[in-house]
């Protein structure tokens, strides 16, 4: 395994950053403005993964009428945008990680399924000195969300890699599906959004417990 990789894309919430408190804050803000009861932060916690819509979705009760979501999503959205930063910030070791990396050599890219301008902007202020490509979730340019691999394709094309010379790191089950999907090897994290058992049983292959073990695999 040791110095197959050139490049390594990291998923960014659960990854490199712990973004969940502000997710949380964020997510309870929107529903309060509703009337609506608010969520745990283990709740939250479960529903994150696959784009704030599904959050959004997630964490409306069940006879929450479908028509009016919209309207909870882009208070959510006006919220997070402003609050994004708030709380969150790299997992400890992640920016020694990063920088042995790329004194390596090594090509390295974010992509998430957060909103792209929120992942262009967390990206500038926390990895702009490891990493200039970062893709978040842009529907409307036509690239879906992961799992599908056209996110994680879009990042290969934009370091000039192929599927055979790129590790991609996350820390869900959404991640090691996409990694399949695009043809290119997944190591899960067990510092973030979902737990060893979890991963293991939806698949991991690669089990990395602490940032610096990446560096054994590029």
């Amino acid at each position: 395994m040791a110095n197959r990789y050139k490049a390594v894309i990291f998923d960014l919430d659960g990854t490199l950053m712990d973004t969940l408190d502000d997710l949380h804050l964020s997510t309870n803000y929107a529903l309060r403005q509703f009337g609506l009861p608010e969520r745990s932060l283990d709740e939250v916690c479960s529903f994150v993964g696959n784009g704030v819509r599904k959050l959004i979705e997630r964490a409306l009760p069940p006879d929450f009428p479908s028509h009016s979501v919209d309207e909870v999503l882009a208070v959510f959205r006006l919220h997070y945008a402003e609050h994004c930063r708030d709380h969150s910030a790299p997992y400890d070791g992640i920016g020694q990680m990063l920088a042995a990396m790329s004194q390596r050599g090594v090509k390295m890219a974010i992509v998430s399924n957060k909103p792209d301008k929120e992942v262009k902007r967390l990206k500038e202020e926390f990895f702009s000195s490891y990493l200039t490509v970062a893709l978040g979730e842009n529907e409307k340019a036509g690239i879906p969300k992961k799992p599908s691999p056209e996110m994680l394709c879009e990042a290969m094309r934009q370091l000039a890699c192929d599927a055979s010379e790129v590790l991609y790191v996350g820390d869900s089950d959404v991640d090691i599906q996409t990694a399949t999907n695009a043809g290119v090897d997944c190591a899960s994290v067990t510092w973030g959004f979902r737990s060893e058992a979890f991963l293991l049983e939806h698949g991991a292959h690669i089990i990395v417990h602490q940032p610096d073990e990446l560096l054994a695999l590029v």
